[in-house]
């Protein structure tokens, strides 16, 4: 236990005098309070601004109805549709029209056929206009007005039928996926990005022993599981006091501010996370943290180089983007109980994203969620155990990289 706490110890002190992961923190928390503050800092400059009133719209909306009897109509109600534009009547033609649109002197048009077929002009057409879907309920709205006038319904009464407002209630007896949604999204996402740059800090660093020398002096003095334990831990918490930082300076900066996010609801459903779901994302945080370090110490152990370290590593990598992408797709889809995500949940190099995905996204059975964790933390220590094994063997492994079948047998035999 003595030899554990001093690794422990030597690591972290290791990790807080390195400078790049002093100046990533600071620089990360500066950044998070620029966000958080920033509603407040524009709302201070709108202020001493001199508002001036704007007595025209700027953008132009250019309407050809199919009949003079149509046209007040029409300008009507596209007015009430887009009151972003100033919506004019069309004059001197098609191309007359086209030419200011091309021009400049207006955004878009509409020429009428009939109250249920229209030409849209624009220029630069984007991928997010919704114009043609506003124009198509405000014809609809108009069509179905004249049909019931035409029909012998006063236009009055034909206005307040369409008009109709309904109320709807929905209560959700399970999870609310679009609530949860986006502090999902950044729990897996900071997993993913802790996980591949400690791991690849705790490869890093054992191959620099091994190249140095180093590695032979200490594990004559200390035992592997100690080493390997200490440095994975060292890592995890060091990487874990970085995202409470991080984290922490977000929360605090937030509730400064609280009152200038009121509208965004993106930003509140993140920091009103429910206490159960943030206990279990620093359980599967923790956990698969662990598993994945021990992964990428023990082959940094294997490597005969520092320059070797990016290939040793790259099966372990693609393994741990392959699940990040079977979450990623299945919580695009919204069906976060498919066949995969299931038996991913009970694999541990993807329970740790796929399970925290399902219990915040769905509604997950307890003896589930205690059957993952179970194996998970099992296969932790297992794993851990091997990574010490594959430590000391790794020690006398120098030259050409190493097979797979050597290194087992060589653990084997240990």
């Amino acid at each position: 236990m003595k030899q554990f706490r001093t690794i422990l110890n030597f690591e972290l002190k290791n990790y807080f005098k390195n400078k790049v992961f002093v100046g990533v923190t600071i620089f990360l928390v500066a950044l998070i309070a620029v966000v958080m503050f920033f509603p407040r800092l524009s709302a201070s400059f709108q202020s001493d601004e001199v508002e001036t009133p704007v007595s025209e719209k700027t953008s132009v909306m250019l309407v050809a109805a199919d009949n003079e009897e149509n046209a007040a109509m029409v300008q009507e109600v596209f007015a009430s549709a887009f009151p972003e534009y100033d919506v004019q009547i069309a004059e001197g033609g098609l191309e007359a029209m086209k030419s200011q649109i091309t021009s400049g002197e207006a955004e878009c048009a509409v020429a009428l056929d009939s109250l249920t077929s229209y030409t849209y002009y624009v220029n630069n057409l984007s991928m997010y206009d919704e114009t043609p879907n506003r124009i198509d309920a405000a014809l609809q709205s108009m069509y179905r007005v004249h049909a019931m006038v035409e029909s012998g319904i006063p236009a009055q009464q034909a206005g307040e039928i369409l008009s109709a407002e309904i109320y709807s209630v929905t209560e959700s007896l399970g999870k609310d996926q679009m609530q949860n949604f986006f502090y999902t999204y950044i729990m897996i996402f900071a997993l993913y990005m802790v996980i591949l740059l400690y791991g690849q800090m705790v490869a890093t660093n054992v191959a620099t022993e091994k190249s140095s020398r180093a590695m032979e002096v200490l594990i004559t003095s200390a035992r592997p599981t100690s080493m390997m334990f200490g440095k994975v831990i060292a890592s995890c918490l060091a990487g874990f006091i970085q995202l409470v930082c991080v984290f922490g300076a977000a929360f605090l900066c937030f509730n400064l501010n609280k009152s200038y996010w009121d509208g965004n609801l993106i930003i509140n459903s993140i920091f009103n996370m429910p206490l159960e779901l943030l206990l279990y994302m620093l359980l599967f945080f923790v956990l698969g943290f662990f598993i994945y370090a021990f992964m990428f110490g023990a082959v940094g152990s294997t490597a005969s180089k520092l320059e070797d370290i990016n290939t040793s590593v790259m099966p372990i990598t693609m393994l741990f983007v392959i699940a990040f992408m079977v979450v990623m797709f299945s919580m695009s889809s919204g069906n976060v109980d498919n066949t995969l995500m299931v038996i991913c949940s009970y694999v541990p190099f993807t329970s740790p994203m796929a399970m925290f995905t399902r219990i915040a996204m769905s509604t997950v059975p307890a003896y589930e969620i205690i059957i993952s964790v179970a194996i998970l933390i099992g296969s932790v220590l297992g794993v851990g155990v091997l990574a010490a094994k594959i430590y000391r063997v790794g020690v006398l492994l120098y030259g050409t990289t190493p097979k797979l079948g050597n290194i087992l047998k060589s653990v084997w035999k240990a």
